[in-house]
């Protein structure tokens, strides 16, 4: 597979670089691995360097639409890179890109972007984030976490992009469209625009 970023002379000496690799094990080993990580970091980082287009330096999106990266789950964002691939999400851009980066690309992105601090947004009223902190602490806690940053089948939605979280949750809710989830449908249903509202100003000023 060629690569959009083949810079890195490591790309040419190692197959589990290209071809069909099993990214999860990759990434495991990458954690357990000091110096395999901070080689797989190095590629991460070059390739942030492209994404920063849209998601901001270090993965902080300067566009309330699109999603920050900073210090999102690693094998949460690994997935969503397999789900862009597949078609089970569909951006033409990110399909694109994403099928053209090898493996090693894949797993150094997401390390580089996991280890990057988040830029939560300062809140600006008060009363909707409480609002928000209490529907939050009723349901979305079980999945997402207290502190909002998920796990490794859930996203990080602690200080999150604003709009880009508003669209998604209002996609959830009508649960139709090329990205849908039986359990954020099922969650999202019965929460009206005021709700959502008062989610998103919460999630998103958290650190």
């Amino acid at each position: 597979m060629s690569s959009l970023f083949a810079t890195a002379p490591a790309h040419a000496q190692s197959a589990k670089a290209t071809g069909d690799v099993d990214l999860s094990a990759r990434l495991q080993a990458a954690q357990s691995d000091p110096k395999l990580n901070e080689s797989l970091f190095k590629t991460g980082r070059k390739v942030a360097a492209f994404c920063a287009n849209c998601h901001g330096e270090g993965g902080n999106s300067p566009k309330a639409d699109t999603p920050n990266l900073a210090g999102q789950n690693p094998a949460y964002l690994l997935e969503q890179l397999r789900q862009f691939a597949d078609g089970r999400r569909r951006n033409e851009f990110m399909e694109g890109m994403i099928k053209a980066m090898t493996a090693d690309e894949k797993v150094g992105m997401v390390l580089f972007y996991a280890a990057q601090p988040v830029t939560p947004k300062p809140p600006t009223k008060p009363a909707l984030v409480a609002r928000g902190k209490e529907y939050y602490g009723k349901t979305c806690f079980r999945c997402h976490g207290e502190d909002g940053r998920g796990g490794e089948k859930f996203a990080r939605v602690a200080g999150q992009q604003p709009e880009y979280l508003t669209v998604t949750l209002k996609r959830y809710r009508v649960g139709q469209g090329v990205r849908t989830d039986p359990l954020m449908a099922a969650n999202t249903k019965l929460m009206t625009d005021a709700d959502i509202d008062a989610v998103v100003a919460y999630v998103t000023s958290m650190p």
